[in-house]
């Protein structure tokens, strides 16, 4: 899936969200849709998580 159309559906979905949800709905579905995105990053290996929690530091 292509960069376009994977903002196009974050976009339908977050649009969902608000006009069912409101705007509570939509900063929910905001947050778990940046998490997601995280998790998707670690899982392919892009994004390396260990500066971020502190191990693989050499003392």
């Amino acid at each position: 899936m292509s960069a376009t159309r994977a903002g196009m559906f974050v976009g339908l979905i977050l649009g969902v969200a608000a006009a069912a949800g409101g705007l509570q709905g939509f900063f929910i579905a905001l947050v778990l849709g940046v998490l997601g995105f995280v998790v998707g990053r670690v899982l392919d290996g892009e994004l390396d998580v260990n500066q971020f929690v502190g191990r693989g530091r050499d003392k």
